[in-house]
């Protein structure tokens, strides 16, 4: 049974990395690693390490997000079902800022998502239901809901292609005012 991953730079938005891990499969199902600390962490800056995890699961049309931070960065993923994960960059003097970067994460295309600071996360729930999982690495104290900045799921000037024009919201999701960081 391998362990390992293959580590790709997003060629779209810098600073993205996507984690492919090894899956053996047998009659019984599959395994895979979702977290090797001396491979993911040599992808963060400095001395920073992952501090807690977090699960979230969703059922099928359920949009989460645009939610960022300025510190945190999240190394997400599918653990079961199918999502459109989608990754905004945020960051004002950035060549990339306000574009964004798609991809489906399922059992067929399992891949862990590197999500530096300053860039906006969501994600939509395709299949009946999904178990999302967060890894977070950040310096100091978590940074909540009321401290993070939110943009509106369907921001003419992002112009994301979600998979549903008629998703499920939280309140918080629901406003139109995109307050960046």
């Amino acid at each position: 049974m391998s362990i390992k991953f293959d580590i790709q730079e997003s060629t779209e938005i810098s600073d993205i990395y996507i984690l492919t891990p090894s899956i053996s499969e047998d009659i019984r199902g599959n395994i895979w690693t979702s977290f090797l600390k001396d491979e993911v962490e040599k992808l963060l800056p400095g001395d920073l390490h992952f501090k807690h995890d977090k699960f979230s699961t969703s059922k099928h049309n359920v949009l989460r997000g645009i939610h960022g931070d300025i510190k945190s960065w999240k190394l997400v993923t599918c653990v079961h079902g199918e999502i459109q994960q989608v990754v905004v960059d945020c960051r004002k003097d950035s060549p990339t800022y306000k574009q964004w970067q798609d991809f489906i994460i399922n059992q067929d295309n399992q891949q862990l998502i590197l999500i530096p600071p300053n860039m906006g996360n969501a994600y939509y729930v395709n299949s009946e239901n999904a178990v999302y999982h967060y890894k977070l690495a950040y310096d100091g104290d978590y940074i909540d809901a009321d401290e993070q900045f939110s943009l509106s799921w369907n921001d003419d000037s992002i112009g994301i292609k979600w998979m549903s024009d008629n998703p499920i919201l939280s309140n918080r999701d629901m406003k139109k005012n995109a307050k960046y960081n």
